[in-house]
């Protein structure tokens, strides 16, 4: 029996951070692998994430920590702003020892996702034909038995794999075809989120991620690596409106009656959102799906698990996921569909902790009118307060760490 014969074919749907993390450890243990992405070419931009605790351990045993730091993006906390640009609070990182909003290590979607390319190429080039990587193509169905799955796709021919990996966001298409509708596992969570690249204004602070409170919405404006950019970041709290979705024009209205007239950087936000070619708009919501293994189907990141931007932990769970899924496949070659039973109950506890929203929700950190803007202006000065600041840090310690579970990950396949 040849090498190919003794381990399963995966196909990964989804080349985003998720779907290149697993595709990475899977080539490395010497599993075949095929890895679909529907975007014509690999995705730039997007905010940054950060990387804490168990992710950052992940990062570390996949090596792409050297990736990582080289792209890194420099930033010293988060400050709250007036319409002046008046900073009345700050969340210093060095204060929250990196356990507040922004993280010792922060990376920019894009940024991150080209540093797990640049692995699974290398992986790729070290076992060469263990890899298929083929952007502009999606599933469109799938049909499985006891020993594999049946899938068509918008544009290759059909084909049979051994599991079949849904990595493909929070509207995933895997999702749909082998457990149900979205509607079954998605919950509106009171608000939409955009964001996306603007010119640097000269006189933002350097190096601080600033935001400002308005009624019905909050805005930002976060560093990039490039010192001549930023992004954008803005939040909307309002009822749910399914004309939104896919509509361009109908999201830049919408930003635009929210930050109208709202001072500090507004005008600039607006002026850069017309030629921004990285929009991302869509509403917040939360993933739930009580087993992300059906069969040997299985779900990761985002489609299987989600609480929405606002928890900050979509790629920690997403990375850390791919590590225990790719482990689980490698340990047991023969039993596909064990390991991923096995798998749903290793990344469990990491997505329950991992839709857990800060500050308690949408309602506490968008105010609805000028008065509730008011009094988000007042807590934030008090909490970010030299005097509140004991008690704060314990609000931001979030307990004991979760600790990653015992597997075994083979050495990368010679």
């Amino acid at each position: 029996m040849n090498d190919f014969d003794a381990t399963p074919h995966v196909l990964v749907s989804g080349a985003g951070i998720a779907g290149l993390a697993l595709a990475v450890q899977l080539v490395r243990s010497g599993i075949r692998t095929t890895v679909v992405e529907r975007a014509e070419a690999p995705r730039p931009g997007g905010q940054a994430v950060d990387l804490r605790g168990a992710s950052r351990e992940v990062a570390e045993r996949m090596g792409i920590m050297p990736g990582v730091n080289r792209l890194r993006v420099h930033e010293e906390g988060m400050s709250y702003v007036d319409g002046e640009g008046r900073v009345f609070g700050r969340m210093s990182m060095a204060d929250f020892d990196g356990e507040g909003a922004v993280a010792e290590i922060e990376i920019a979607r894009g940024d991150l996702a080209q540093v797990l390319l640049d692995a699974l190429r290398a992986a790729s080039d070290a076992s060469p034909g263990l890899l298929e990587l083929r952007f502009g193509d999606r599933l469109t169905a799938l049909a499985q038995d006891a020993t594999g799955v049946d899938v068509e796709f918008e544009h290759a021919e059909p084909g049979r794999f051994d599991v079949v990996v849904g990595a493909d966001g929070v509207h995933s298409l895997t999702r749909g075809l082998a457990f149900g509708p979205e509607d079954r596992f998605a919950t509106y969570l009171g608000g939409y989120a955009a964001f996306f690249t603007m010119p640097t204004p000269a006189d933002l602070e350097e190096h601080w991620f600033a935001m400002r409170f308005v009624p019905g919405a909050t805005f930002g404006i976060r560093p990039d690596r490039d010192p001549a950019t930023s992004k954008a970041i803005l939040t909307f709290r309002m009822d749910r409106d399914t004309a939104l979705r896919g509509d361009r024009a109908a999201q830049e209205s919408l930003i635009r009656d929210r930050i109208a007239g709202a001072g500090w950087h507004a005008p600039a936000v607006l002026r850069a959102l017309a030629e921004a070619s990285d929009l991302y708009f869509d509403e917040l919501v939360r993933i739930d799906v009580p087993d992300v293994a059906n069969g040997r189907v299985v779900l990761l990141g985002d489609a299987a698990s989600c609480g929405s931007p606002m928890t900050g932990q979509g790629t920690a769970t997403a990375l850390i996921g791919a590590y225990l899924l790719a482990a689980r496949l490698a340990a047991t070659p023969g039993d596909a569909v064990g390991a991923l039973r096995h798998y749903s109950a290793d990344i469990a506890p990491f997505a329950e902790k991992g839709k857990e929203i800060p500050g308690g929700g949408i309602r506490r950190m968008v105010p609805a009118t000028r008065f509730e803007a008011a009094m988000s202006r007042a807590l934030t000065r008090v909490m970010f307060s030299r005097a509140a600041l004991p008690l704060v840090r314990r609000m931001f310690a979030g307990g004991t760490p979760l600790a990653l579970p015992e597997v075994a990950v083979p050495a990368p396949h010679r």
